[in-house]
């Protein structure tokens, strides 16, 4: 009896000894995912700062090459909180564009209705009605390509864009925010046709100097 039991003790032991090491094994095995995981954060994590800051340094290199000088625009109308100020010669408009996009925004002025801030690269899209006050976007449809258009941002930089495209897209054809500019400063005019069935779109790109 004393055999057997000695016997059933050095197996527990021996099953305590195997199981304390594949705990430790596992805890190791453990921490070193956890090392390895902190380890590959860090590394994505300088990755996209690295990103960014190239990003941020290439914005601010290509906007050097595009103010076409400075100007002080008001920081609010009636208001609202100004995002840019834009000015197209070709038919005398010079409007505010107002931050906020709403029924009530869109009554006093154009609007900003999808993008960045204003002449960073990337596509800043402005909303207008095509009636009311001569603010508004009702003669969009006298621009031709080639025209120029300026916008002013609220760092005071003017800079210019050349129209390259001009067409009419339904409602539901949201493409024309597409962001993928490839690089460039875009800018998009959109307006209602006088059906307000279709919507008049007016592309402009800033060229380097």
């Amino acid at each position: 009896m004393r055999k057997k039991t000695t016997k059933i003790l050095k197996y527990l032991i021996l099953i305590f000894i195997i199981s304390t090491l594949f705990f430790i094994l596992l805890n190791i095995q453990k921490e070193e995912s956890i090392k390895q995981k902190e380890k590959t954060e860090k590394v994505s994590t300088k990755t996209q700062i690295d990103t960014n800051v190239n990003k941020n340094s290439k914005a601010i290199n290509i906007l050097d090459k595009l103010v076409t000088q400075k100007e002080k625009i008001d920081k609010t109308y009636k208001n609202y909180k100004v995002s840019a100020k834009l000015y197209i010669p070709k038919i005398n408009l010079e409007t505010y564009v107002l931050e906020e996009f709403s029924k009530n925004a869109l009554l006093t002025s154009v609007t900003k209705f999808y993008g960045d801030k204003p002449n960073k690269i990337g596509n800043f899209c402005i909303a207008g009605h095509n009636f009311g006050p001569s603010n508004m976007f009702q003669n969009l449809k006298k621009l031709e390509i080639g025209d120029e258009l300026y916008l002013t941002d609220e760092e005071s930089n003017k800079v210019k864009y050349e129209i390259y495209d001009i067409y009419k897209v339904f409602p539901k054809q949201t493409e024309v925010l597409s962001q993928s500019t490839n690089g460039n400063v875009e800018l998009t005019l959109i307006t209602c046709t006088i059906d307000s069935e279709k919507r008049i779109i007016v592309k402009a790109r800033a060229p380097l100097k």
